[in-house]
């Protein structure tokens, strides 16, 4: 029975430690602060989509193209935070009461979605983790969200962001988003395209923004209509 403890003992110190480095790592690698001055070339979802194009045999190719914050339109940076993080520019990575919702949700459902995530989240999820959700995946997310909230402007995050998100098949980014689904540069979008755009969002391979009824429109209206409540869109100029 002593020799059973001991096993059981030494069998949890070594459980905790090898937690401890993993945490330990996570505050440590991959390098934040090099996203200050340098844009990310490729993204961990980038690659995650190619590995999986290479599996089906398919030879899509990544379309996106980088263009500075100022040259995306208003528009579409307000509609982002409106649809995916309303408290975005008050909150340091967390929606606490987002998440409240969506484990209470996960807990009646008995699934395990773990929504309600912030757009510093998505953006540490996209940059450097997987679509697959688990526990120690949420652990890592969470990490990396405290670093680049602590390490990045506000500003320099949802430039990232909007540079990086999936907004269709083989398409990432503001700019890609914009010239493939609209024919147009991102500078120009209108305050009813931005809306259609971000609604595509949590799906993006599946849902299309020039549809004209069903939820793409309800849902774009919607964010329309909230632009015009808060006095971003004036609809005689529109």
């Amino acid at each position: 029975m002593f020799k059973l403890i001991k096993l059981v003992v030494y069998m949890s110190a070594m459980a905790l430690a090898a937690a401890g480095i993993y945490i330990g790592w996570n505050f440590v690698y991959p390098n934040v602060a090099a996203l200050k001055k340098s844009n990310p070339e490729k993204t961990a979802f980038m690659e995650y989509r190619e590995e999986e194009w290479r599996k089906a045999g398919r030879k899509t190719k990544i379309r996106t193209k980088w263009v500075p914050l100022d040259r995306i339109s208003p528009f579409l940076r307000k509609a982002v935070i409106i649809s995916e993080d309303d408290k975005f520019w008050g909150h340091g990575g967390f929606d606490i009461e987002g998440i409240q919702k969506a484990l209470e949700k996960d807990l009646k459902t008995k699934k395990f979605k773990a929504g309600g995530s912030t757009i510093s989240q998505q953006l540490a999820k996209n940059l450097y983790l997987s679509p697959e959700k688990s526990v120690t995946r949420k652990l890592k997310e969470a990490i990396l969200t405290y670093r680049i909230e602590k390490t990045l402007s506000k500003k320099r995050i949802l430039e990232i962001y909007l540079n990086v998100i999936e907004w269709g098949d083989g398409i990432f980014g503001a700019e890609a988003a914009a010239r493939a689904w609209f024919g147009k540069p991102a500078s120009a979008l209108t305050a009813e395209e931005a809306a259609r755009l971000v609604v595509i969002l949590p799906n993006p391979r599946k849902l299309n923004p020039l549809r004209q009824e069903g939820y793409v429109k309800r849902r774009a209206d919607t964010i329309y209509d909230i632009m015009v409540r808060r006095g971003i869109v004036i609809e005689e100029e529109e």
